[in-house]
């Protein structure tokens, strides 16, 4: 989350062409897409997935605390059902260290659950909200105000077909100007059938009107990290 368009992790990036699209013609709901796929079902037993993260914040006083570039490992092993998996979650090492999981019989990837639940926290201590207030908008956001564009991505190598899901769940909001300038965040997540736990990237990013940084937070899958 260095740069107002994705960089992702070595092995793995977006490219902006229409020369490959997912076999499905018509974009899918961005909220089916991202929440009720069983994304784990490609993910072979034993395997470990890891993400890094990266956070940073230009706003004075530092609300969202000193930069932050961690991992968090996804082990995966057998379910009860053919696309289930039983998860071990480590999000974060250290002092960062945050509890996490486990999760028995998962069809879908936590991964994107335990970034959005991670970012919203933050968003409420920063801005005196309600987290529950935030959860609806983001959530409303992807069901009724999120464009769902095909795109590819490099993976090991080769460009494999993905969907970019963008939205901006607080432009129009009625609590606003309550949002010290945050009221512009963009929320993108790439993913890709042919990526293990079908999650390539997750970004949320807001900046100033003359391009300060607001906030920069974005989870990528490293490909090989073991």
């Amino acid at each position: 989350m260095l740069a107002a368009s994705p960089v992702l992790a070595e092995g793995t990036s977006t490219v902006e062409t229409p020369a490959m699209t997912p076999a499905s013609t018509s974009a899918p709901n961005a909220s089916d897409l991202l929440f009720e796929k069983p994304q784990m079902k490609n993910v072979p037993p034993g395997t470990k997935l890891t993400y890094a993260y990266l956070r940073r914040s230009g706003i004075s006083k530092g609300p969202f605390g000193p930069p932050m570039d961690d991992t968090i490992k996804l082990g995966v092993e057998p379910g009860k059902t053919a696309d289930g998996r039983d998860i071990r979650v480590e999000m974060f090492s250290g002092a960062n260290r945050f509890p996490a999981g486990p999760f028995e019989d998962m069809p879908g990837n936590p991964v994107m659950t335990l970034f959005l639940e991670h970012h919203l926290m933050d968003m409420a201590r920063v801005l005196s909200a309600n987290p529950r207030y935030i959860k609806n908008a983001i959530r409303k956001g992807l069901r009724d105000n999120a464009t769902v564009t095909p795109t590819t991505v490099d993976y090991q190598g080769q460009k494999v077909p993905a969907w970019r899901v963008e939205t901006q769940p607080f432009v129009d909001d009625r609590m606003k100007e309550r949002m010290r300038g945050l009221e512009n965040i963009r929320y993108t997540f790439v993913t890709s059938d042919a990526v293990p736990g079908e999650l390539v990237s997750i970004e949320a990013q807001s900046k100033t009107a003359d391009g300060g940084e607001l906030l920069e937070e974005k989870l990528t899958y490293v490909p090989n990290a073991g």
